[in-house]
């Protein structure tokens, strides 16, 4: 079994390191009320983010209910599944059920579509404690952000880790000196998981363990983009910033594409243009590999891109966030304008009775003109969302009004309804979907 697994804290006072993470989380929860806000954990993997939160539904005594990346999270599975869950009473008698949306910053494009709005609208209607947990703070829209309460977890300290690892080897009859575990920890740069998969790597088949077992177990410490770029922008020696570039994985290409988004930080014009054009010459390379298909000549490009701009950035460093290219947000952009249109043409189509391509093509631009006309009626009318009903009207302001008055109708009706309804009534049916009346209903 996974000893990471297998030594999974079971109560809060177990976990190791972030002491005061812990003591947020359990005052939260002593004192938790429906005002109270969700808790937003965040930080580096291995920190114990996802063990605090089944550590506190163990200690508090609740149920746990857990949406993670491996499950679809569109906005229809989270109203399913969180969102009746967190209006409902257990089932197993528990006083309350916590509401876990574990990796909350990796919702996926079209298969976790609407997602963060399911999430922000089962935390306004929530009647149980939630938890979001998140790698990248920043991942999560700021309207989400702002609904929290942040608790950050930070690297575990290593001389908080080895009693830990002590433990542990101990319980599998392990001997093990202490400049070995020593080393194991400060190898795992703060991640729990990482050092006890590496001791449970090196003592695999063994009864003792020594220095000379770990060389094949070290955690994964290739270089990522951002340690990368601080290095182009901070300075460092010629020969270890290639050293360093050839650990990572990605293609000059890539590279380009993350210094050309980060030349913007470079205050001197001087420098810039300087950096532009050692970055245009090492395009310049990218192009002839490509057409020639002579990949010897990527060496060049790489040198011109790296020394190059480390040249021109003169070991001042890079004073602000380090964000993936703006190309690429652009084209996350399109991609999800792009989703949105083809899912209201599917919706008016079928409402309509009309093929997808005739209704882009003649009756689309007499919606949106309709939309604009009155966005509060049709967004009730057609179920648009706020993204939808920008997409409609082209008013990202006014769309958000709608939608939050329409929230706000909603939080109104509901209570009277439920005191005005004599017991037994039934519903009224909805008009069937699919009468194109519906559509164009009053003009």
């Amino acid at each position: 079994m996974d000893w990471a697994e297998k030594y999974r804290p079971e109560r809060l006072q177990d976990i190791v390191g972030n002491t005061a993470a812990v003591r947020q989380i359990f005052e939260w929860a002593k004192g938790w009320t429906r005002r109270s806000k969700p808790l937003l954990f965040y930080g580096k993997p291995g920190t114990g983010k996802t063990s605090s939160a089944h550590a506190l539904a163990r200690d508090m005594g609740w149920e746990i209910l857990e949406l993670n990346a491996s499950d679809q999270r569109t906005k229809a599975v989270i109203d399913r599944v969180a969102g009746s869950s967190s209006t409902t009473a257990t089932l197993s008698g528990a006083s309350r059920k916590l509401i876990l949306l574990d990796e909350a910053d990796n919702l996926q494009g079209n298969a976790d579509r609407g997602g963060a709005r399911g999430i922000i609208d089962t935390i306004r209607h929530s009647h149980q404690p939630i938890v979001l947990i998140a790698n990248d703070v920043y991942g999560l829209p700021p309207e989400l952000r702002a609904l929290c309460e942040p608790v950050q977890f930070r690297a575990v300290q290593a001389r908080s880790l080895i009693p830990r690892l002590k433990f542990i080897c101990t319980m599998e009859k392990i001997r093990c000196s202490e400049p070995v575990l020593v080393q194991v920890a400060a190898r795992a740069g703060g991640d729990v998981r990482a050092a006890i998969n590496m001791l449970h790597a090196a003592a695999s088949g063994r009864e003792s363990l020594g220095e000379g077992d770990l060389i094949s177990s070290g955690k994964d410490d290739r270089p990522s983009i951002f340690d990368l770029i601080s290095s182009v922008y901070r300075g460092t020696d010629d020969r270890r910033l290639m050293q360093q570039y050839y650990g990572f994985l990605e293609p000059p290409s890539t590279l380009v594409q993350w210094i050309e988004g980060s030349l913007v930080h470079m205050q001197d014009l001087p420098s810039r243009e300087k950096a532009y054009r050692c970055l245009a010459r090492a395009d310049e390379f990218l192009g002839l590999t490509y057409r020639r298909q002579y990949f010897p000549l990527w060496r060049y490009a790489s040198a011109l891109l790296l020394l190059g701009t480390m040249d021109a950035a003169g070991g001042r460093g890079i004073h602000a966030r380090i964000t993936p290219p703006s190309r690429w947000q652009r084209m996350g952009t399109a991609r999800k304008q792009k989703a949105i249109r083809t899912g209201l043409v599917r919706r008016f189509s079928r409402l309509a009775h009309l093929p997808e391509d005739a209704l882009r093509d003649q009756y689309l631009t007499l919606i949106t003109l309709l939309v604009e006309r009155d966005p509060e009626r049709y967004a009730e009318l057609l179920s648009l969302d706020t993204d939808e009903l920008t997409l409609l009207i082209h008013d990202r302001g006014k769309a958000e009004g709608v939608g939050k008055a329409r929230a706000k109708k909603a939080r109104e009706e509901e209570p009277r309804e439920k005191k005005e309804k004599p017991p037994g009534e039934q519903k009224p049916e909805k008009k069937a979907a699919g009468g194109q009346s519906s559509l164009f209903d009053g003009y």
